[in-house]
């Protein structure tokens, strides 16, 4: 049997005070790319775990997808003694990421000064929701806070019926959480040059915003502005899946070349001489115009018929799957996307691998999403607490092992961004 090479970030310890989405999403890159992730949990444990169903408790499926590849500890940071176990951590720590504001996290004494000074190199890292310069800096943010202030629900209703809506995914969490893993990856790079840890900012409301105007700040990125801005295929009301005779299917016909290949393909070449669909800058004048010839020559086939015409002709197209088909895509189960795995306590789940192939280091799920205080005594173990120490530290309550659970609220979690 092969010996599984280490993933390239093997070595790397990161100490991870996140919780709900933004900051466990970014760990759990690092932790699949091979990183020790050693994930910090207030005694009722991170609030995710209780998003979905689950078979046992805060276990949920959510919690599952997005904390694989860590250890879990239970530190109360409210105690003298949990600080003082967190800092003694933060000593063997390469990375340390929080997603707690930063005025909660001075107050229980770990700020980047306190963290720095035991730990020199340290790549202290804060997940934000605003830039702490500005006047929102001490306000909370959430993904549906960030998704309104950088536009989206806004852009959703100007391609729609005029309702505001925000995107049915966590994006703004997300989005922000793989920026925050370019940031650490780059910092762990200059360290490696230079020796020196620095500490780095990653703010919601800042991230979001340069991504959602990257497409539709155009026009207004001139002085004086040429437009309102806004890239008008991106906001038609037409583009949406076509709906065919019996369905739905998903269809880009962007290039001259498409287009004459469609017109073609459906018994229409004259259409090509009309001037809206000449070239590329003339669509975009005429967006919802050419949608909506497409969308009324899409519905005389089936879905099936179109796959068919399409594929023959060139022409991008994709299923329009939903939660309950796409586990059945033919491409996706060709290379291995979802997986069987068994989860030591949860029985048999679908996980979902790393999708990058690498031809040395290939990263993977290194272990299933822990329990909530699965490994506090081996964590603390591994950082040299002599074992009188991590018992007197679960008495105290200031530690707590896998299985000892609160149903109380802290306050912690109500100070995470």
């Amino acid at each position: 049997m092969n010996e599984i090479p280490p993933g390239p970030l093997a070595g790397i310890r990161v100490l991870d005070l996140t919780s709900v989405l933004m900051g466990p999403f970014a760990t759990l890159q690092l932790g699949d790319l091979g990183a020790d992730v050693i994930k910090v949990e207030p005694p009722e444990g991170d609030i995710v775990r209780e998003i979905g169903p689950g078979r046992g408790p805060k276990m949920g499926g959510m919690f599952l997808h997005t904390n694989r590849s860590k250890r879990s500890i239970v530190i109360d940071l409210k105690r003298p003694e949990g600080r003082d176990a967190l800092l003694r951590l933060a000593a063997t720590a390469d990375v340390m990421i929080f997603n707690m504001r930063p005025k909660a996290l001075a107050r229980l004494g770990l700020d980047y000064g306190s963290v720095r000074a035991v730990r020199p190199d340290i790549v202290f890292v804060g997940l934000v929701g605003f830039g702490q310069e500005g006047p929102y800096a001490a306000r909370p943010a959430y993904d549906d806070l960030i998704q309104g202030a950088s536009g989206v629900p806004a852009l959703v209703a100007a391609a729609s019926d005029g309702t505001p809506r925000y995107v049915p995914v966590n994006i703004a969490d997300r989005v922000v959480g793989l920026f925050a893993v370019q940031a650490i990856l780059a910092a762990l790079f200059h360290r490696q040059r230079t020796g020196e840890g620095q500490e780095i900012e990653v703010p919601m409301f800042e991230t979001m915003t340069g991504f959602v105007l990257g497409d539709h700040l155009g026009g207004l990125t001139y002085r004086p502005p040429l437009d309102a801005g806004g890239y008008a295929r991106l906001m038609s009301r037409h583009r949406r899946p076509y709906q065919t005779a019996d369905g739905h299917i998903c269809v880009l016909i962007y290039t001259d070349k498409q287009w004459r290949s469609f017109f073609a393909a459906v018994g229409s070449p004259d259409l090509i001489e009309d001037p809206r669909f000449r070239n590329l800058k003339a669509r975009l004048r005429h967006i919802d115009e050419v949608y909506g010839e497409a969308g009324r020559i899409f519905r005389t086939r089936t879905t099936a018929e179109w796959r068919d015409v399409l594929e023959r002709a060139d022409i991008p197209n994709m299923p329009m799957h939903t939660l309950a088909t796409i586990q059945d895509d033919p491409h996706l189960k060709a290379v291995g996307f979802f997986e069987a795995a068994e989860h030591p306590a949860e029985g048999p789940v679908v996980s979902m691998r790393v999708p990058s192939r690498w031809s040395r280091t290939q990263p993977r799920a290194g272990r299933p999403a822990p329990r909530l205080g699965e490994h506090s005594r081996e964590v603390l173990a591994e950082a040299g607490f002599p074992d009188r120490e991590i018992a007197a530290l679960v008495a105290g309550g200031a530690v707590r092992e896998g299985g000892t659970v609160p149903e109380e609220m802290s306050d912690r979690q109500e100070e995470a961004v």
